[in-house]
């Protein structure tokens, strides 16, 4: 007898395992499998507990740190107008390395005639392209090195866009100190691949400084030097340290930059000061120079040069402008822990107007207000935003955006620009190799800010789904491809801005519910703020503070190009009667799987929306439903929202006919 009940148990546990096995049977002509997108996924993890399995940094994290003191000069010349200067760089090891050598970005070398940069451009040219000077470039007088209070001069290895220095003696481990000195020269180029420049206005030229200064390459605990080189599209990785640096330019300019002015009582009139001290304190722009003062002799009562002092602690870098056009203003930030910060905006006479720059410390303000609350608060005592040559470009504590935006556009620009200073400035990403980190998680925050600025002035209510399914039908590159090898249309490198924000809006309003997403996701920048993450940390951090797997997602949405095509299949009474329910069966057609949102329409005038995991796609792409109609059925769609990218919304939709 217990023979028999045994094989009937487990013919019966057979025949369960057949049932479920027919419900998950995928045609064959459905690309969907369940054991590519679900199967087992192992991070790569590094060595010497750096990085912790729940996305922190581990309990051997460590990472290394460049503190720097520039000098430099603005030089207007009859042939050019160049910077010339000297930076000293205090760096500190400590990783458990000892280091034979080091490396150094030298960006400005991009625009050199014969850079890779400029090797590497297509013959239309783009929006990154070297359009700066054949002199371009920087000119390396002289290196020093002083380590163990000996000090010698270093014949540096130039390749590119990259500096290596040779040492005598290896520099020691785990807080070993060095000091670099390094004199340069570089002229200023007009177009600087969008980052920078220099643009001629009616009352003077606007000059916006960045990448100008020799600066370390990041050495960590995952590639040890970081020696990828600047060409354009891929960004920045640098190291955080305190920043003290003085700006000498012509006496009639106005110089603002990232970072607290350390002598206004030196640079400004008494009148621009006591206007500043009001814009600290008011929540409304206060004008510091204004429209009609630009260019006067009150404005700038001094002669041949001034010197502007500025510092900034815990940085990953600094950039800085300068005009004898500037109409400049400002307002106070009012931030979470009661501190105060302000928001600046210089700009020129053509971009003044309230439906233009005479709104960009309000934008600005606003922005900074925003971000801080809702994810980590504002670090720096000020931020800048500057009109200029630059469609838009970020640094901490200053942002260089297009002079002839207007309105939406400008804050668009605005919120983007200082958005970055969260993402990668606080959260210091590797942007030259993982752009989606800087611009996709920026472009996430960006949406929130745009809701929440001014009662929804500037709110966007459309969908980002429709759009992007379009774009993923014909994307040829995944998100984790980077910048430098893909492709130079905005149609190509925009997924990392738009893809990666609609992935993190899915997993927020679809997967995780806003609760959910919002503390990891703040959990992910708390435990990074001022250090450099892998995309790992943060799969990692969302699974662990979520409570979820969410590498079925991770997986096809970051490494692959993947699409997504829900369908449904057919709709069937129970017995034929509508009465006694609906049998609803659903397709997943390609190979990315999301969440079902299913919307119901019944004759009767009863309208249900229902909600199914992702996991119901765990044993294959068909999935059958039991719907408890009441009355015959309508009609039927999936994604009503049009939250997903799905790339066929015609087999969405069953209307009684299909």
């Amino acid at each position: 007898m217990q023979h028999f009940k045994l094989s009937r148990l487990l013919i019966a546990g057979a025949l369960m395992l057949m049932g479920f096995t027919s419900n998950a049977q995928t045609p064959d002509s459905i690309k969907y499998d369940h054991n590519e997108l679900f199967g087992p996924i192992n991070w790569p993890v590094t060595s010497g507990d750096t990085r912790s399995a729940n996305g922190k940094p581990g309990p051997g994290f460590w990472q290394n740190r460049a503190d720097y003191t520039i000098h430099a000069s603005l030089n207007e010349l009859q042939s050019d107008t160049t910077i010339s200067g000297d930076v000293v760089i205090d760096y500190t090891n400590n990783s458990p390395d000892k280091l034979d050598y080091l490396w150094l970005q030298l960006d400005q070398n991009l625009f050199k005639p014969d850079s890779r940069g400029a090797a590497t451009t297509p013959i239309g040219g783009d929006r990154f392209d070297v359009r700066g000077l054949n002199t371009g470039g920087y000119h390396i007088d002289a290196v020093s090195v002083t380590y163990k209070n000996e000090t010698y001069k270093v014949d540096p290895v130039i390749t590119d866009a990259r500096m290596q220095l040779r040492l005598h003696t290896p520099m020691g481990v785990k807080g070993d100190k060095i000091i670099v000195k390094v004199k340069y020269s570089f002229a200023i180029p007009f177009h600087g691949a969008d980052r920078m420049g220099r643009k001629k206005f009616k009352q003077g030229w606007v000059y916006e400084i960045a990448q100008w200064y020799p600066r370390m390459c990041v050495y960590d605990d995952v590639e040890g030097w970081n020696t990828l080189p600047y060409m354009g599209l891929g960004e920045f990785y640098c190291e955080y340290g305190n920043f003290d640096y003085y700006i000498t330019a012509p006496a009639n300019m106005t110089v603002v930059g990232s970072g607290d002015l350390q002598n206004a009582a030196e640079v400004l009139t008494s009148t621009q000061q006591s206007r500043l001290a009001e814009a600290r304190q008011s929540d409304k722009t206060v004008m510091l120079i204004k429209p009609e003062e630009v260019g006067q002799t009150a404005t700038a009562p001094f002669k041949g040069t001034r010197t502007w002092h500025f510092k900034m602690e815990n940085s990953r870098d600094v950039s800085w402008a300068a005009s004898n056009a500037f109409i400049w203003d400002g307002a106070k930030v009012n931030l979470p822990s009661g501190r105060k910060a302000i928001a600046m905006a210089a700009y020129p006479v053509e971009s003044a107007g309230n439906d233009s720059w005479g709104r960009a410390t309000e934008y600005l303000k606003n922005s900074m207000e925003i971000y801080s609350n809702e994810y980590f608060e504002y670090p720096w005592n000020s931020a800048t935003t500057v009109s200029g040559t630059a469609l838009g470009m970020e640094y901490p504590g200053i942002v260089f955006c297009l002079s002839d935006l207007h309105n939406k556009g400008l804050w668009g620009d605005i919120t983007h620009e200082i958005g970055h200073n969260w993402f990668p400035m606080i959260v210091g990403s590797n942007e030259r190799k993982y752009m989606w980190m800087d611009e996709g998680f920026n472009t996430f925050i960006n949406v929130w800010a745009s809701n929440h600025f001014n009662h929804g002035e500037y709110a966007d209510s459309s969908k980002q789904g429709p759009g992007m399914a379009n774009f993923m039908k014909r994307s040829h590159d995944p998100l984790m491809t980077p910048p430098e090898a893909m492709g130079l249309t905005g149609a190509d490198y925009g997924q990392y801005y738009s893809k990666t924000s609609l992935g993190l809006t899915i997993l927020r309003d679809d997967v995780l519910g806003p609760e959910r997403f919002d503390y990891a996701f703040n959990e992910y920048i708390k435990h990074w703020a001022f250090k450099h993450p892998l995309p790992y940390d943060f799969f990692r951090t969302m699974n662990d503070a979520a409570g979820e797997d969410l590498n079925w997602f991770f997986k096809p949405w970051f490494f692959t190009t993947w699409k997504l095509d829900q369908a449904i299949q057919s709709v069937d009474y129970v017995d034929s009667d509508p009465a006694k329910g609906a049998i609803i069966t659903l397709v997943n057609k390609e190979k990315l799987a999301m969440p079902v949102i299913l919307k119901i329409t019944q004759a009767n005038g009863t309208v249900e929306t229902i909600h199914l995991p992702v996991n119901v796609w765990q044993r294959g792409g068909i999935w059958k439903l039991k719907y408890p109609s009441t009355s015959p059925i309508k009609s039927a769609e999936l994604d009503p929202g049009k939250e997903f990218p799905d790339i066929d919304r015609k087999n969405n939709v069953w209307n009684g006919k299909n």
